[in-house]
């Protein structure tokens, strides 16, 4: 009991201290915020006009938006994380008996909540805009729910990514493909529309049934092949995520 005690207490206390980094590095700040809220604005007002969707492109828009605000963050939690192990960081946690799950942890959990933060920005911009839903109390809950556990794994990816780079920049730069794939998605126009090719690799990379999911549950319209497909990619991407960070870790410590 004593030892899960203090891996909770340590993991409290690096979260802590990623809080106390983001908050002062306002460039995190920008491309976990207010980066996707930029995004939003574009994409409704100056591109909106030009995609042929059903409804309002603002309410076929907020879902893409959300999970983009999540991959947006992502950079710096990996150039954070190799920071921690090339610049000796680890080794003065070791000798200060800090728990090493608790460091991964702690970059897992502040990155999590951060992308919760972003998300939750975009959806009240989005009101703003007009972004009317059509959910449910329980839609909400199962629309949050998938918005955490995709933060909860990407994060773990991420943080692996960073264990694996041997720099900061290549760890930032290993978050690219998170980043660019709700580009490649169905988050801004219906993969339905894209020319051949390009359908079939929006329909099966693992964004666009996370994003239909969001979709249909803030439409009141929830699809359970979107969410089967959904929940199974979020909980493959946290496994490979968990392992391959814990593989890592347990390497260069």
């Amino acid at each position: 009991m004593n030892s899960v005690s203090t891996s909770f207490g340590d993991a409290a206390i690096m979260l802590r201290r990623n809080f106390k980094h983001t908050a002062r590095n306002p460039v995190t700040v920008f491309q976990a915020v207010l980066f996707p809220i930029v995004m939003m604005l574009m994409f409704v007002y100056v591109f909106g006009g030009a995609f042929k969707v059903e409804g309002k492109y603002v309410d076929y828009a907020v879902p893409g938006l959300m999970v983009m605000a999540i991959t947006y963050g992502l950079g710096p939690t990996a150039a954070a994380v190799n920071g921690d192990m090339t610049k000796g960081i680890i080794n003065r946690f070791k000798a200060m008996d800090v728990s090493h799950g608790a460091v991964l942890a702690g970059h897992v959990v502040s990155t999590t909540v951060r992308s919760l933060i972003a998300d939750a920005a975009i959806i009240g911009v989005g009101f703003a805009m007009g972004f009317r839903p059509h959910a449910s109390f329980l839609q909400w809950l199962a629309a949050i729910g998938i918005m955490l556990l995709l933060a909860f794994a990407t994060s773990w990816l991420t943080v692996a990514m960073g264990l694996g780079a041997k720099t900061a920049e290549s760890a930032g730069l290993a978050t690219v493909p998170l980043i660019m794939l709700p580009f490649l998605s169905s988050a801004f126009v219906p993969a339905d529309t894209m020319g051949t090719g390009v359908r079939q690799f929006a329909e099966y990379q693992p964004f666009t049934p996370i994003i239909e999911t969001l979709r249909g549950l803030l439409a009141g319209n929830p699809s359970s092949g979107d969410a089967i497909a959904a929940l199974a990619w979020c909980v493959g991407l946290a496994v490979l995520g968990y392992v391959w960070a814990v593989s890592a870790f347990r390497k260069r410590a």
